[in-house]
């Protein structure tokens, strides 16, 4: 009350608000152009930063025109194939003044290098140093998690490390803004890591990548800790949001002790934990996909309400992405997820709300521990690199996700409108399923391959001849690559060229599959015990036992899907062969053909279905098996699964399929049909 007695009306003042993380949508497709306006609409929707997907030839070090491209330009990401492309991709975007994250790996220092030069050029005023300076952002550069379950690698273990070494070295010294490696737990929990997986595996990389920057005697010790501060991580939130925010509180902590105590690092600034996070795209569902709004709601949740961990940047996949290519819409209702929970919600007024919480201490300490004994395992066979090499890593994350595959088919973990609540009223959203996606541009192949065509005929190929031959010069030493690289793309070398240069010198590299050793369902149950004995007596019926071929086809190498597949078959007793990513369809017919096999199963989820998948059965054809079975799966809009169907395939499988052994009942009753059998 006041003197007068009155009632005192102060309002008072709210406490000030923290600054709210980048906001990014995950973003590019079909043309250089194309992905330009978009990245131009996003900005001027409230996004503030960006995020680019570059497309499966230009993250593994291929030109449009070669034919491991064949329908996968376009598709997954926006074709980079040379420094012509990039200046399209960022016309009018003041690339000093911006904050871009670029989702590349194995051709990392190549898609920098042309970066900088497109900043460099906007900025003729400026010296190439000044304009690094000023320059911002992240290459992921994370090759360990490559091996292990997104399979855009080009090299070796070895070679790629001394790449992210040469990168990191360089941008310490000449573009201090950077983030050259994004260390990410994001696609090992793809691939199956339960969260202290998730947590070893990452922090394994990261002491594997700083070990290398040290050894390589390019960085200074007064240096070192800006190499350490400069360390970024991009993880995965999953819908389970406590155990994710304690895994977050828990990377915190583990960071901190590893970098004072293994690194010594003595300014806690630069042992503060920096990530970026895209939260779960494993677990959006095709059936009842609304639901995959309050799914990545929650999922956001786990990354943001916690101070003392929270995320620097946040990218939210869109609710139609296990049906395909998101919409423009699409995106911008994912940003406004997060737009409305920054300024609308009173989240950045607080301290930390989970701090004291008994039960957030219990988790996280739980997790530290059973991180830590990973880690330790890790680090007695050699660290991450020999963890990748021997299979352990992978094998182990094959099991996991298998054990999770089977927890979802038992019911035991629930999937809501998929094993159940599966009642549902129609969805206005998907009354189109054909409308419900954005289609790649089928015109993107053929701009890309003319683009490329022009930009050779006008550059100096001389130039180009003696940029190359020089960066293999220097790939047969141990000098740092940057600098031929940055001579190479202001030549006009093509990205093809590049990693070609490069594999001339350091070979390639095929990962272990992890499948021969992975440990599939313990528990048969009453449906595998049926279907094992349909695979038995068919196979006595044919005269052997029953042979099933796994194969990818095209640069796709997320194998989730088809190591599940194949551990399913063989603990439903088909004899398996698989031979990894990143096949032809003539490697798959020749294996087809080799190992007389009974059924040819397609795993595709880049969107290259339609062009690599004909490929498959006419190659089957002209090698006589043109009655071999031959089954699909991945993501494939109706329509297309359809006409895939009308071209000769005999099953196509998507997400809603989510009972593996349902589907190994359906290779079964495949094979019988074709041999006449029922």
């Amino acid at each position: 009350m006041t003197e007068s007695g009155e009632t005192d009306r102060t309002v008072p003042e709210r406490p000030a608000k923290d600054r709210p993380w980048v906001m990014r949508t995950y973003a590019g497709h079909s043309t250089a152009e194309a992905s330009n306006a978009l990245y131009r609409t996003n900005l001027a929707k409230g996004q503030t930063g960006l995020s680019v997907a570059f497309d499966l030839p230009t993250q593994t070090g291929y030109d449009p025109d070669s034919p491991l491209s064949r329908g996968e330009v376009g598709k997954v990401g926006v074709p980079v194939p040379h420094l012509g492309e990039m200046r399209k991709l960022f016309a009018d975007i003041p690339l000093t003044e911006m904050n871009t994250s670029m989702t590349i790996n194995a051709t990392a220092m190549w898609l920098l290098a042309m970066y900088q030069v497109v900043a460099e050029e906007q900025n003729p005023e400026l010296s190439p140093e000044e304009v690094a300076h000023l320059l911002a952002g992240t290459t992921q550069n994370d090759i360990i998690k490559e091996y292990l379950s997104r399979g855009t690698y080009v090299f070796g273990p070895q070679q790629s490390l001394r790449l992210i070494a040469d990168m990191i070295a360089y941008t310490v010294h000449e573009i201090p803004k950077w983030n050259p490696i994004n260390i990410c737990s994001y696609h090992l929990q793809e691939a199956g890591a339960t969260p202290v997986q998730e947590l070893a595996y990452a922090l394994c990389t990261a002491i594997a990548v700083l070990d290398q920057v040290r050894a390589s005697g390019q960085v200074s010790e007064d240096d070192f800790e800006k190499v350490v501060g400069r360390i970024s991580f991009f993880v995965n939130a999953g819908v389970r949001f406590v155990e994710e925010t304690c895994k977050m509180r828990a990377f915190v902590q583990l960071w901190d002790e590893i970098t004072r105590d293994r690194y010594g690092v003595t300014d806690p600034k630069m042992r503060r934990f920096r990530y970026g996070v895209q939260v779960n795209s494993l677990g959006l569902t095709e059936a009842q996909p609304e639901n995959n709004v309050q799914r990545i709601v929650l999922e956001m949740l786990g990354v943001t309400l916690s101070k003392d961990a929270r995320a620097r940047a946040v990218q939210l996949p869109a609710w139609n992405e296990a049906l395909g290519l998101p919409r423009p819409w699409d995106q911008q209702w994912s940003l406004r997820l997060q737009q409305v929970l920054a300024f609308e919600s009173d989240l950045l007024e607080y301290d930390d709300i989970f701090a004291g919480s008994h039960v957030i201490e219990a988790k996280v300490a739980e997790l530290v521990a059973g991180a830590k004994d990973e880690i330790e395992r890790v680090q007695a066979m050699g660290g991450a690199i020999a963890a990748v090499e021997s299979g352990y890593m992978k094998q182990n994350l094959v099991s996991a996700h298998a054990a999770r595959r089977a927890r979802i088919e038992s019911g035991e973990e629930v999937i809501v409108g998929v094993n159940r609540f599966e009642t549902t009223e129609p969805s206005p959203l998907t009354a189109d399923l054909d409308g419900a996606i954005q289609t790649a541009d089928p015109e993107a192949e053929r701009a890309a391959l003319a683009s490329l065509e022009a930009w050779r005929a006008e550059r100096d190929e001389d130039e180009v001849r003696a940029a190359l031959a020089a960066l293999a010069d220097a790939a047969r030493t141990d000098a740092n690559l940057m600098q031929p690289t940055l001579v190479a793309a202001r030549a006009g070398a093509t990205t093809g060229e590049w990693a070609g240069a490069l594999r001339e010198v350091f070979g390639e590299f095929r990962a272990p599959t992890g499948v021969s050793g992975a440990v599939g369902v313990a528990e048969a149950g009453e449906a595998l015990s049926a279907v094992r004995e349909r695979v038995r007596a068919t196979g006595e019926e044919l005269g052997g036992r029953l042979r099933v071929l796994v194969g990818k086809p095209g640069l796709d190498g997320h194998s989730n899907g088809a190591e599940q597949v194949a551990v399913r078959a063989r603990d439903a007793g088909f004899e398996v062969i698989y031979q990894g990513i990143r096949l032809t369809p003539e490697q798959i017919v020749a294996a087809a053909v080799a190992e007389d096999v009974h059924l040819v199963g397609l795993s595709i989820l880049s969107g290259s279905h339609m062009e690599l998948v004909p490929d498959v059965l006419d190659g089957l054809a002209a090698a006589g098996l043109g009655g071999l079975p031959v089954i699909v799966g991945g993501i494939i809009p109706s329509s297309d699964a359809r006409a895939l169907v009308e071209r000769g395939v005999a099953a196509v499988y998507t997400p809603k399929d989510f009972g593996l052994t349902e589907i190994m009942d359906g290779f079964v009753d495949v094979i019988r049909t074709a041999h006449g059998l029922d």
